[in-house]
């Protein structure tokens, strides 16, 4: 606004308006004709009511030249080959610098590998939404991708780090993803092996003599291979890693077993709010969903409330208070509010076991009263959420809101530490503030 010379950037625009708040696009930038020069990228055909610059595809020897590499005396056999493959992929860069970094890396020429990824087997997805079209169209693509993991594969043994890398990063936010953070989501998925004994021969033959010199990979060595491979692209920050939107799409559909929790539960044990804020609210959005976003993850009691003490409410302070996004603050209480309450639903629902009904004497007890230490705990983390919320819709000035809520939580407290317990003191506390802003509000509403 003071014709300082700012360069605003937006990267992959998907929408003019903000699906959060509702602001369009144009809410949200200088006003035009000072210095301030904007660059926007989408795939959007008109923005602004704009038509954007359409940039237009690698040339035939452009594309060439990014899959030979350093190599330059392919037989006309193999440049026929790269000439299909750069085909099949449709120019598209990401799998042009696949297929040049497996040529470098490998001792295979073209033609093999062109043979290698047709026969390699495709997976049965279930492909929906408007950012799977590309890979829909593009089973060879899907077929590189599947190559990569094999070669991963062969090399570390089944489930390979590198590979369990991959195919988690597709629960993260789409920022630069932290190296330690990933890799320790990925040592918390299980590890499976679906090859066959057919596979296993045939990229035994085509890595020969890789794996010896790779043996069992740690995190740097992983990491190492999926920026050889070009799965992977280094970040500005040290020890972060970007991903190709279409690798983390590819991820998500896979449907590696477990790969969301382990996302979820690397950043509850290891995330930053200061660091990787974007992660901790991806995380928020795999557990308990927000608009028209389906919860994907389930956790147990115990789980839940450790993440809503360590990582829900620190996060809904810190986005209230630093960056005053009130909204998303309050939502993200209030979903988890939801949550806990159908965690207590579900606690007071009558348990029926095998043994209790050769014990015809025997009432059928709850989970409440099977485990009451933790019901008890369920119970008060509930009402200190409830707490918080009404502490910010204090600071909101939404008072009758927040009076609502600490009354609950008053009453919840009560029921189980007592009228006398300091916690209970300091929600009753904050009703005195709440109910005298409350009546100074009416008063002036009358007069």
């Amino acid at each position: 606004m003071r014709n300082i010379p700012f360069l605003v950037v937006i990267d992959n625009l998907e929408s003019e308006k903000d699906w959060w708040d509702q602001k369009l696009v144009m809410d949200l930038l200088p006003r035009f004709g000072g210095e301030t020069h904007i660059l926007i990228s989408t795939r959007l055909p008109c923005v602004m009511n704009l038509e954007p610059l359409k940039l237009s595809y690698l040339s035939g020897v452009e594309a060439m030249s990014l899959m030979q590499g350093s190599i330059k005396d392919y037989p006309i056999a193999d440049i026929d080959a790269l000439r299909i493959i750069e085909e099949k992929v449709g120019r598209l860069t990401l799998a042009l610098a696949i297929v040049g970094s497996m040529l470098s890396e490998l001792p295979i020429n073209p033609s093999r590998l062109l043979d290698t990824i047709n026969r390699m087997p495709s997976r049965d997805i279930l492909w929906s939404g408007r950012e799977v079209h590309l890979l829909r169209k593009n089973t060879f693509l899907l077929q590189l991708f599947e190559v990569c993991f094999s070669i991963f594969d062969h090399a570390d043994g089944p489930g390979s780090l590198a590979t369990r890398m991959v195919l988690v990063s597709g629960w993260f936010a789409p920022a630069a993803i932290p190296i330690s953070l990933l890799s320790l989501a990925a040592h918390k998925v299980p590890k499976k092996h679906n090859g066959t004994q057919f596979w296993r021969k045939l990229l035994h033959s085509l890595t020969c003599g890789f794996s010896s010199s790779y043996s069992k990979r740690s995190e740097v060595e992983a990491s190492s291979m999926l920026l050889r491979f070009n799965l992977a692209r280094s970040s500005i920050k040290e020890g972060y890693f970007h991903f190709n939107e279409l690798i983390k799409v590819y991820a998500r559909k896979r449907g590696l077993t477990g790969a969301a929790n382990a996302m979820v539960q690397a950043v509850a044990s290891r995330g930053s709010l200061s660091l990787h804020s974007e992660h901790v609210w991806a995380a928020c959005f795999l557990l308990f969903g927000f608009g028209n976003n389906p919860k994907v993850v389930e956790l147990r009691v115990s789980e839940l409330l450790c993440l809503v003490k360590q990582v829900i409410l620190p996060l809904a302070i810190w986005t209230f208070v630093t960056f005053s996004r009130c909204g998303a603050a309050l939502e993200l209480l209030r979903v988890c509010t939801d949550a806990l309450e159908a965690a207590d639903q579900a606690f007071l629902t009558p348990v029926e076991k095998w043994l209790d009904k050769s014990l015809c004497w025997k009432p059928i007890q709850t989970n409440a009263q099977l485990n009451p230490y933790l019901w008890e705990e369920l119970a008060l983390s509930r009402a200190t959420v409830l707490e918080t919320r009404a502490k910010l819709m204090l600071r909101g000035g939404q008072f009758d809101i927040g009076d609502d809520l600490i009354r609950k939580a008053i009453f919840i407290r009560t029921s189980i530490c007592g009228e006398d317990h300091p916690d209970t003191i300091a929600a009753r506390e904050t009703l005195s503030k709440l109910t005298r802003l409350l009546a100074n509000v009416e008063t002036h509403t009358s007069s």
